[in-house]
């Protein structure tokens, strides 16, 4: 197949836009790019011509945590419905959790996921394998039909580990296999609210989770990774005191790295003085001072990467009352619309926001640095950072339609993707 892109700006390695004339697509590669300065091939006859014209091209972002709901939870998701979604959000790659049902403790289940994905061919999906069996969090995986299998790397998402000898033997144990570990950081015992604590849930009057609940289990882990060399990656940070560990962690040379879910980079404990459960997720949305602190974190370094931590819910799981509700936010498909908001508040410029979910991503996962060069595989984006819509929960691939951005004005679009040289989403 060939696909020609004609008339935007493409990112450059030194990260600055710079206007093309084409950028022509061959048997899933990038076999030429014009610049402005350049003539086009004329011999070039495309199969698929894009117009980019005002539009932005760049590499397809890389999402470390999505939940596919695949299998076992086809009420909220499929890989086909939310691959889809993330494509639509001008995703290429992404890490998908091992909370499904049977869970992903076993090289049949990740070889299921695997095979669903290739089915969907939207975007490549690297399977997170359990930390633990069952995420029970008291007996190991089989590591090493996990990483045969296609796991990249392990994860117990929100389910706590039952002690931290538990989770010395996992670190040595992924050590040995070469596995890094996603870990949530949770100390159980601190973490039975459902929101921030704060004056908010004291004003409301719901259960609040404090801080010291993710501080005091990423103090724990940074030691535990230090003892063991392994690679750990602190999953959804929400709190200031996270990230001065993390970078205090980094300076002293531990092998960690961490990201942060786009909604904590916009939202705060607020807008939860309403009870809306659009806003109920794990981590909680914290406080100000904590979003600026994250912002901070990822301007430094602290922070890597940034997330969607996409997890779809069907209507029901969040018409509940706030504290019945179950928690998560469907944000895939919209990355790109909240990084615009970033953008036009000043506090994360479009540049910085798309490094951290391709470069800096794509090293936590020691994958290929994703760029636009000749010879390249063609993962893209093309997003149109000036159109305003209005989205509407029909507008949502996924099955979850649980975005707090539903009904509200929105700048920016994704027109294209492209994932191996072929059109993965494209807009009406």
């Amino acid at each position: 197949m060939k696909i020609e892109i004609t008339n935007g700006s493409l990112l450059n390695n030194q990260g600055e836009w710079q206007a093309f004339n084409s950028i022509q697509i061959t048997n899933g590669s990038i076999s030429s790019i014009y610049l402005n300065d350049s003539t086009p091939d004329a011999s070039f006859i495309s199969d698929h011509h894009i117009d980019a014209k005002d539009c932005y091209v760049f590499p397809g972002l890389i999402d470390l945590n999505v939940s596919l709901r695949d299998p076992g939870y086809s009420v909220k998701g499929s890989v086909a419905s939310e691959t889809s979604a993330a494509a639509a959000g001008g995703v290429t790659t992404l890490c998908c959790t091992p909370e499904t049902d049977p869970v992903n403790d076993s090289e049949a289940v990740t070889k299921l996921i695997s095979k669903l994905a290739q089915t969907s061919n939207k975007c490549q999906v690297l399977p997170l394998g359990a930390f633990t069996q069952g995420l029970k969090g008291e007996q190991l995986s089989e590591y090493a039909s996990l990483k045969q299998a296609g796991c990249i790397a392990l994860s117990n998402a929100y389910h706590p580990i039952k002690n931290s000898a538990i989770t010395k033997r996992c670190f040595e144990y992924a050590k040995t296999h070469n596995l890094s570990v996603f870990i949530n950081p949770i100390e159980a015992s601190l973490h039975e609210g459902v929101m921030h604590e704060n004056h908010v849930s004291t004003t409301i009057g719901l259960q609040g989770i404090p801080s010291l609940a993710e501080t005091i289990a990423v103090a724990q882990l940074i030691k535990l990774a230090e003892v063991s060399d392994v690679h750990l990656h602190l999953s959804q940070l929400s709190a200031s005191d996270s990230v001065s560990q993390v970078e205090a962690a980094k300076a002293k040379g531990i092998n960690v790295t961490a990201d942060v879910a786009v909604h904590h980079l916009i939202y705060t404990d607020e807008q939860v003085e309403n009870f809306n459960s659009i806003f109920h997720c794990l981590p909680p949305i914290r406080s100000e001072s904590d979003r600026l602190a994250l912002l901070k974190g990822l301007k430094s370094g602290a922070i890597d990467a940034i997330t969607s931590a996409h997890q779809p819910h069907e209507a029901a799981a969040k018409q509940m009352p706030f504290g019945e509700s179950e928690p998560g936010i469907s944000g895939i498909e919209l990355l790109l619309p909240m990084a615009t908001i970033l953008n036009a508040n000043d506090e994360l410029p479009l540049t910085e926001f798309i490094l951290a979910m391709t470069t800096r991503s794509a090293n936590i996962l020691s994958l290929d640095k994703p760029e636009i060069v000749e010879g390249k595989t063609a993962n893209l984006c093309i997003f149109d950072p000036v159109t305003i819509w209005t989205l509407k929960a029909e507008d949502l691939l996924s099955k979850g339609k649980n975005s707090p951005l539903i009904e509200q004005q929105l700048k920016g679009k994704v027109k294209a993707t492209i994932y191996e040289g072929n059109i993965s989403f494209i807009a009406n």
